[in-house]
């Protein structure tokens, strides 16, 4: 019998890599499709029971999204940007761009389609970002009804952005900014979101499903957290909002755009499941803990491995 063919827009990303693996250990074909194939040629090596072929598509280009889906079953959209960079905005990636995947495909007949958001996504959220997600939702919902749309808290795993930066910060210097540190986080292992993803090509799961971890957690507790794992006792400083905007003003006019005020909006509100929706509990996935998993990784990071890479 002829194996699934599954594409996976975002592939090589840090979600990405973890639902490839998945996918195709359980027997998937898997197309990892991004604008550089090239950074998927690892994940092509790794022994499954399923194939691993890298291919090129832009997620805002219509024809090489067709190409990308030619033949294909089921489709997962995994692209997504945190922060804008000249042309590449919100707009443009987290709206047009999911419209785009979902109406292709639409049209291509597919049997399923996982669009992965994030927790926070609404109409009236404080950041331009939890509103482009709205919108991005929206129009995903009208392009391919039966949608599956995953929301994860913040995600973590070995090769994080969140817990590794924390950690780094925590290596070198002797006190931490704290923004927002009452705000409460529901981390959730970025292996159980990857299952949570597969699972919805195998039922028939459609609607919104709020993907958390078993603890809410403040971002000061998440940071002395993550010091007291690598070895360090850095002493703790809440900023100020009104301090914290200032800084971001600063800060996002830097290259990397290491913080902005609309991720402190982000910040300013609690990012926990709510009961309104599904949950990984529901599709049958026990969540993880922060507290067993990160230091299994934390405690590998090094600080020169970092820079020299």
């Amino acid at each position: 019998m002829d194996r699934s063919i599954i594409t996976v827009f975002g592939g090589n990303g840090f979600i990405g890599r973890a639902l490839v693996r998945q996918l195709a250990d359980v027997g998937y074909d898997v197309r990892v499709a991004s604008r550089a194939p090239q950074k998927a040629a690892a994940l092509a090596t790794k022994p499954g029971q399923g194939s691993i072929m890298p291919v090129y598509a832009s997620v805002t280009e219509k024809e090489s999204v067709r190409a990308a889906l030619r033949g294909a079953d089921a489709a997962i959209n995994l692209v997504s940007i945190l922060t804008e960079k000249g042309h590449t905005t919100f707009e443009r990636m987290n709206v047009e761009a999911a419209e785009n995947v979902a109406r292709r495909a639409s049209e291509a007949k597919l049997s399923r389609f996982v669009h992965v958001s994030a927790i926070g996504a609404a109409p009236d959220a404080p950041s331009r970002y939890g509103r482009s997600k709205a919108e991005g939702e929206r129009r995903v919902t009208e392009a391919f009804p039966n949608a599956a749309l995953l929301r994860p808290s913040v995600v973590f795993g070995p090769g994080d952005s969140f817990l590794t930066l924390f950690a780094l910060m925590a290596k070198c210097l002797p006190a931490l900014p704290v923004y927002y540190p009452q705000t409460k986080l529901q981390p959730v292992y970025v292996e159980d979101v990857a299952r949570a993803a597969s699972l919805c090509l195998t039922e028939e799961h459609m609607g919104i499903y709020e993907l958390g971890g078993p603890q809410q957690i403040t971002m000061e507790e998440i940071m002395q957290f993550v010091a007291q794992t690598v070895g360090r006792t850095p002493r703790l400083l809440p900023v100020p909002n009104g301090l914290a905007e200032i800084q971001a003003m600063l800060f996002e006019r830097l290259p990397g755009k290491l913080l902005t005020r609309d991720q402190l909006a982000m910040l300013s509100e609690d990012n926990i499941v709510t009961s309104a929706t599904g949950s990984l509990e529901t599709l049958g996935v026990v969540p993880q803990s922060l507290y067993d998993r990160a230091p299994e990784y934390l405690r590998k990071i090094s600080v020169l491995r970092t820079i020299l890479k």
